[in-house]
């Protein structure tokens, strides 16, 4: 296995000319249906999200949202306490609202959209693709098609046509996302300290070190 270094200098050396030959091959349109956006039966909206995008998607609201309205320790390793989750985790997620769905997600007339479109995270701007390099985050469960290092993920926007300048548009933000999952993988490892956590307390461990869920140092 390489190790998470290794990765990132494949990522590094990823030709988005390559990628966008693959995406064009895969076929992609988006067709606002919101799938991506919202939740799956039971399961809320889970997608990743970096604390300097937190801060950012803060700055594009006016700083009318903290922390806790952009985003929420990532369930996965947390438990269910007398009080709520508890536990530790060591990503980010978007916040949900009371249905699930991401909390900058709106639908009208079957229509969705997002509002903080020219602001929306990494993995929004590149789903349903990803690349496939150890360290790099798969979206909304597994493959269904592939061609190179591109991995498309279920979507019914797949299969259509696609212009080139859209392709490499997503191709550069594809690149751009499995390096900075990788960076930020490699943050997380250096800066990792374990800390004493009370009962009933998330403890988020990212690459800026341990947090308390309202993303506040710990």
């Amino acid at each position: 296995m390489e190790s998470l270094e290794a990765e990132l200098d494949r990522a590094r050396e990823l030709e988005v000319s390559e990628l966008a030959d693959a995406i064009e091959s895969i076929g992609f349109e988006c067709t606002r249906c919101g799938a991506c956006c919202k939740s799956e039966g039971d399961d809320p909206h889970t997608a990743t999200v970096f604390p300097d995008e937190v801060r950012e998607l803060q700055a594009a609201t006016d700083d009318d949202y903290d922390w806790r309205d952009v985003a929420r320790p990532m369930p996965y390793g947390l438990s269910e306490g007398p009080d709520g989750l508890e536990g530790e985790t060591f990503e980010w997620a978007l916040q949900t609202d009371a249905c699930g769905d991401c909390t900058f997600y709106e639908e009208s007339e079957g229509q969705g959209r997002c509002t903080v479109h020219e602001d929306r995270p990494l993995i929004c701007e590149t789903y349903p693709f990803s690349v496939a390099l150890g360290g790099t985050s798969q979206p909304m469960g597994e493959a269904v098609d592939e061609a190179g290092m591109v991995r498309a993920h279920e979507c019914e926007g797949l299969g259509r046509d696609i212009a080139r300048e859209d392709a490499e548009e997503l191709a550069r933000a594809l690149k751009e996302r499995a390096i900075r999952e990788l960076e930020e993988a490699i943050g997380v490892r250096d800066s990792y300290r374990p800390v004493e956590r009370e009962a009933g307390e998330v403890v988020v461990y990212d690459s800026e070190g341990p947090k308390t869920r309202d993303g506040a140092p710990h």
